[in-house]
């Protein structure tokens, strides 16, 4: 059974994790997404030490510390905004491995791979995030109970 047909939010309260989060499928996946992109900014040369690298490492972490942050919110809007905010992210880390294709830093296969893998964290995200937005029309068509 999926993520999805189990819904995320059973998923992580059911998990092993004390803390949810570290239990959904797209945190999963972005951190190891973000595992990836710290090997590359090992492969990247000296002149981008204090360039590129520390952009991909604040994009990388970005995008799971907002999933993280996303799911201690208590309210679907607050989330949805947090996990917005890592997609932004994951598209910044797509463009470094633009760069990092174009000035020919790492062999295709490690960068495609990377690409892979971001492609599978942004279906999982936009996932999540549909999700969301699914739960909050549901509670909004609920009636409410009277005190």
């Amino acid at each position: 059974m999926t993520c999805f047909e189990k819904g995320f939010w059973m998923q992580a309260k059911y998990g092993n994790s004390s803390f949810g989060f570290e239990d959904l499928e797209v945190y999963q996946a972005a951190r190891a997404l973000r595992k990836g992109f710290y090997k590359l900014v090992k492969l990247l040369p000296v002149e981008e030490k204090f360039a590129l690298a520390p952009q991909m490492r604040r994009a990388a972490v970005s995008l799971t510390s907002n999933i993280a942050e996303g799911y201690g919110r208590f309210t679907w809007q607050d989330t949805t905004h947090f996990c917005r905010q890592a997609r932004g992210s994951l598209m910044e880390l797509i463009d470094h491995v633009n760069v990092c294709a174009d000035q020919q830093y790492a062999e295709k296969d490690v960068l495609d791979q990377l690409k892979s893998e971001a492609e599978r964290a942004l279906k999982l995200l936009n996932g999540y995030i549909a999700y969301l937005q699914r739960r909050k029309q549901t509670q909004k068509q609920q009636p409410r109970q009277s005190d």
